[in-house]
């Protein structure tokens, strides 16, 4: 790609989707600052996409939950000599023991992760972007954002819906400019997520193999959607679905639909 070579950062890059997304940007020539907690993880996964696919892979541990830890991710990127031409927003969490029964602390740093971080990089290196006339923007919501909220983990799908609703908004703002902006919306996806909440056990068994789907499909998806340039992209006929049913029925009866969720999260 000689000079037209771009780089694309991605939060939470060490597993799921997030390392899905790596491998399908690698597999299309882009370069990559990957960042994550975890240095181990993404110093394997940079290795291998080098070995397979030629391209430079850096890795920038940071933790996204700390207060300026987004600015200081842009610094850190600075300071190495590399510019992003594309940001793929993908770290997030969940906890499903309730609002009440969740620790202040963990609320604060979802918020952070998941809706600050995202914010705060998109203004940070979107005027870069726009000066260059080329960017990617790929914000990882989730099919929970279109859908009723649910108790037990009450935070998260309300953060997801915002980071869906600023991304359409993004998009507005950034026709022109040689900039797309996308919200991926997956459903369930076989990672490590659910085993980090602890809810693996229940979702398995409460949602049939149909409702699943494999983490590199969703990456290969997300990335088709943001080169289209579409604003939202839900991957699957079945959480296609879910979402449309999701606007469409009254408050009563959606949340009627989603009571089964939330009673078995409270039941972790």
């Amino acid at each position: 790609m000689g000079e037209l070579r771009r780089t694309i950062l991605i939060t939470g890059a060490s597993a799921g989707i997030g390392a899905a997304l790596a491998r399908e940007c690698a597999g299309r020539g882009y370069d990559l600052i990957l960042t994550a907690r975890r240095e181990a993880p993404l110093k394997a996964l940079a290795e291998e996409l080098t070995a397979q696919h030629g391209v430079v892979a850096s890795v920038i541990a940071a933790d996204l939950a700390e207060p300026g830890a987004p600015a200081r991710l842009v610094e850190a990127v600075a300071s190495r000599g590399l510019k992003v031409d594309g940001l793929i927003n993908n770290a997030g969490f969940s906890r499903t023991t309730g609002f009440l029964s969740t620790d202040p602390a963990d609320h604060a740093a979802m918020i952070r992760v998941m809706l600050t971080a995202p914010v705060e990089l998109s203004r940070l290196l979107l005027p870069g972007m726009t000066a260059r006339n080329w960017g990617r923007v790929l914000n990882v919501a989730s099919l929970a954002g279109q859908m009723p909220a649910t108790g037990g983990d009450t935070l998260y799908g309300p953060i997801k819906s915002f980071l869906i609703k600023a991304s359409q908004g993004l998009w507005l703002e950034t026709q022109g400019t040689g900039v797309h902006v996308t919200a991926l919306c997956p459903g369930y996806t076989y990672t490590e997520f659910h085993d980090v909440n602890g809810s693996r056990e229940q979702v398995s068994s409460a949602y049939p193999k149909w409702m699943w789907m494999e983490a590199d499909r969703v990456a290969r998806i997300g990335w088709d959607a943001v080169e289209a340039n579409r604003p939202r992209v839900t991957p699957g006929v079945a959480n296609n679905v879910l979402a449309a049913l999701g606007g469409l029925l009254p408050d009563a009866l959606a949340l009627r639909m989603v009571g089964g969720h939330a009673k078995r999260l409270d039941r972790l």
